[in-house]
């Protein structure tokens, strides 16, 4: 009989649940997706429904709930932390409080009210994984390899912040743990809340501002924030950061290290915001470097997994790949909390004798990340019907074949197909896709469908076969998680302009790909091969057509609202932007043909700002 065990991450940020068959990943959704709240933190009621159907099962059928991390061990660093900072943080300690004393220190307990409902139903077995163990599960369990060191960095879980492990088939071994309040990811947020971004959002954005500027603070950091050892431990100069004190990031200690205020949030990008990202980045980029090989020396394992959130530091992970002395690299492609699910209910189900059935066939377990819902063409066809949408039905071989030609031509296409993706990356099932040869469509995707800032990179899907002629990768990279170079081959010898600095750099030509060449002349690859068919067949008709194997590839969304999961929303986005073809499946819709769009307010007003 097959044992399903059920994963649950919820009530801080990017609330998921994940459901486990004897060992495999069969479903794994964000709540954020089904609410349409971004980085939905609670309890995920709507993804837990999904996962149970996509299994065909009832929450009966249920071996056990996996909760992603202690509450109980987080509520002592919690308040251990609020008595560290007193008098300071008494007013967030006040705010606080009272959920703390109530449901959040008995998290397991609310999960299983929620999920017995008002109707009183029977729920499982309740237990709670540790928040570093949860990451870890998630990325070595998941991961192709039969053993592994594992590495992984975040914010904060209950106590650590970094840990190491060795993972050998179906059991991982704790090695050594950093633990809060010393935090490289609380280091590289403190930066994005200084430089004008969202903390747990906007730390994308710091990396891509990075390549803008040079690393011109990095000495200062080292000198007044973080003191590394060679083994990649660190500590960190609490007296300049205000997280332990109240709800920012950082003060007076930062501005007067930095040159003055953080930058308010949409404000001016400046030389100063260019050169923290720079400085910062290559700061982090050591130290996980120097934790890698650590963890290469302590296990002996030449090929390490990772998660927690800095494992989403794509640009970190090109250089795990060049100087960390490792012959193999796997990131979990959902690493951040929402993972979490996923590890809780692989570490539960190892632990209960599950097997690891994926070992042996060369890819890992994660299914291409497609472990969202899908939609059938009579769903879709319906959808379409229903609301008088017109549409031509080709089948999605004629539907491929179109959207090819119609990309050549410069078109900008809206690409929903199959299962969504688990994880914040869209690899192919919920995408906008352009040519990446065209030197003005990386302003026109930012500025008029995204509606985000200029300065933002995006992404190649290439066919992996071709991936070396293109780019610079030592290995796959299917989940868009590794930076490498642009192939020499492809890039341009045109030199940089005397005094050209900042956003401008954004003008200056550097491949043949310009749309998915970031300013330093590297793309943030995913490599196709048949784990995304859909998207594989999409680039071998691109190619054959123009010569090219590459797409951009970006997320089925606007700046602040999640990625698209249903046909309804594929088709609002679609209207709402300048995206010219949406292909839903085997129906193909061309903006020209459509009735005009009418909604009752702004749609930007209900989207906040990332």
């Amino acid at each position: 009989m097959t044992q399903l065990v059920l994963g649950l991450s919820a009530f801080y940020h990017d609330s998921a649940a994940a459901l486990v068959a004897d060992g495999v990943p069969v479903a794994a959704a964000q709540e954020e997706r089904f609410s349409r709240r971004r980085h939905d933190p609670s309890f995920p009621h709507e993804a837990v429904g999904y996962c149970l159907r996509e299994a065909g099962a009832e929450l009966g059928d249920v071996a056990a709930v996996a909760y992603y991390e202690d509450p109980a061990l987080k509520f002592r660093r919690v308040l251990a932390t609020y008595a560290g900072a007193a008098p300071h943080g008494l007013p967030s300690f006040l705010d606080g409080l009272p959920a703390w004393l109530g449901w959040k220190r008995h998290a397991t307990r609310a999960v299983r009210e929620h999920l017995a409902g008002p109707e009183g139903r029977a729920v499982p077995e309740v237990v709670a994984r540790r928040h570093h163990e949860s990451h870890a599960a998630s990325a070595f369990f998941a991961s192709p390899y039969p053993s592994a060191a594992v590495l992984c960095v975040d914010g904060v879980g209950e106590w650590a912040t970094t840990t190491l492990w060795q993972g050998v088939g179906t059991r991982l071994r704790h090695l050594a743990e950093l633990r809060f309040p010393h935090s490289l990811g609380l280091l590289y947020s403190a930066f994005t809340y200084f430089c004008g971004f969202k903390v747990d959002s906007g730390e994308y954005k710091l990396m891509g501002l990075a390549p803008y500027g040079t690393p011109r603070f990095a000495p200062l950091i080292r000198e007044r924030l973080i003191d590394v050892k060679p083994d990649g431990s660190f500590r960190l100069d609490l007296r300049r950061f205000e997280y332990l004190r109240g709800r920012v990031m950082t003060g007076p200690g930062f501005e007067e290290l930095f040159g003055g205020p953080r930058r308010l949030p949409e404000g001016p990008l400046t030389e100063r915001e260019f050169d923290l990202a720079a400085s910062v980045q290559q700061v982090t980029e050591d130290v996980v470097v120097r934790l890698a090989r650590t963890a290469r020396r302590l296990t002996g394992e030449p090929r390490l997994c990772l998660a927690g959130g800095v494992a989403l530091n794509c640009v970190a992970n090109g250089r795990l790949l060049e100087d960390a002395g490792l012959t193999e690299l796997w990131v979990q492609p959902a690493a951040g909390d929402a993972g979490g699910s996923l590890g809780a209910a692989l570490a539960e189900a190892h632990e209960r004798g599950a097997p690891r059935p994926h070992l042996g066939s060369g890819h890992d377990a994660m299914a291409g990340a497609l472990l969202g819902p899908a939609y059938s063409d009579d769903e879709i066809g319906a959808y379409l019907d229903a609301h008088g949408i017109p549409y031509e039905r080709p089948g999605f071989d004629g539907v491929a074949r179109q959207v090819a030609g119609a990309l050549a031509s410069g078109a900008i296409v809206g690409w929903f197909q199959g299962r969504m993706e688990f994880g914040p990356r869209a690899l192919g099932s919920r995408s906008i896709l352009a040519d990446p040869r065209d030197p003005g469509m990386q302003s026109a995707l930012n500025l008029r469908t995204k509606f985000r800032e200029s300065f933002r990179p995006f992404a190649p899907a290439v066919l992996a076969e071709d991936a070396k002629d293109w780019f610079d990768l030592r290995q796959e990279s299917p989940y868009m998680l590794i930076v490498g170079r642009v192939a020499a081959a492809q890039r341009l010898t045109a030199e940089v302009p005397e005094g050209v600095r900042g956003l401008d750099l954004l003008h200056v030509p550097r491949s043949t790909v310009p749309a998915v060449t970031h300013v330093d002349g590297s793309a943030r690859v995913q490599t196709v091969d048949g784990r995304h068919p859909r998207l594989r067949e999409l680039l071998l008709a691109f190619k054959e057509r123009t010569g090219c194997p590459v797409l951009v590839n970006t997320s089925f969304n606007v700046r602040g609202e999640p990625i698209v999961r249903t046909p309804r929303e594929a088709y609002a986005c679609f209207m709402r932007t300048n995206i010219d073809l949406l292909a839903l499946g085997g129906f193909l819709l061309r903006k020209e043909e459509q009735p005009p769009w009418h909604e009752e307010r702004d749609w930007r007003d209900g989207i906040p700002m990332d």
